[in-house]
């Protein structure tokens, strides 16, 4: 097992601070990656929600990237909620103009696909290796399909929120606003099992 994983979040946009907060509580040390040679420095990542037109954008700024879909294509771990499940899909239906993504996950995902911001919600949702799960769904995704490799660990509604290829995770919720670190327990435990 080793010694204790450090963990990066992208802290470009989004809930940096309460991902830190739960790999924390789940026993990896946790630092924000704003550069490439932080980037460098990790042994998983999470990249958190926001709007994925502008993490797109702020990475291409930063120089993260090119670096990152280098680092995730090798098999870093990393685990992407919300917005940071979009960055992580290998197609995007409906992109903006310009956006891209970051790769990692054989998915085609749909952007906002569970409404406006007006139309967030909270619902328990069963993850395959979790248990249930209070799901916060802001302005969320979801996952329209997926490819052979790429296990469905949620759904919800009939659509798939949650996901899992290999070094990667990825769900359609934020279970960082919750308090219960499960889900990132899992990721943590996967970057363990990965060094």
């Amino acid at each position: 097992m080793g010694s204790t994983p450090v963990i990066g979040v992208l802290a470009l946009q989004g809930d940096v601070r309460e991902h830190l907060i739960a790999l924390a509580a789940a026993d990896a040390v946790a630092r924000p990656v704003r550069r490439p040679e932080e980037l460098a420095e990790v042994d998983g990542l999470v990249i958190p929600g926001g709007e994925s037109t502008t993490i797109s954008k702020l990475a291409e700024i930063f120089g993260l990237a090119g670096p990152l879909r280098e680092r995730i294509a090798a098999g870093l771990p990393v685990y992407g909620t919300c917005a940071g499940l979009i960055m992580l899909a290998e197609k995007i239906l409906d992109p903006r103009s310009g956006q891209d993504t970051f790769g990692g996950i054989d998915m085609i995902v749909r952007r906002n696909a569970f409404g406006r911001q007006n139309e967030s919600f909270e619902a328990t949702v069963e993850v395959t290796g979790v248990g249930p799960v209070e799901g916060v769904f802001i302005r969320a995704p979801w996952v329209e399909s997926v490819g052979a490799g790429t296990e469905v660990l949620a759904e919800h509604g009939g659509h798939i929120v949650a996901v899992r290829q290999g070094n990667a995770l990825a769900t359609s919720f934020h279970p960082e606003l919750t308090g219960d670190h499960r889900v990132h327990q899992l990721f943590v435990d996967m970057v363990r099992a990965g060094r």
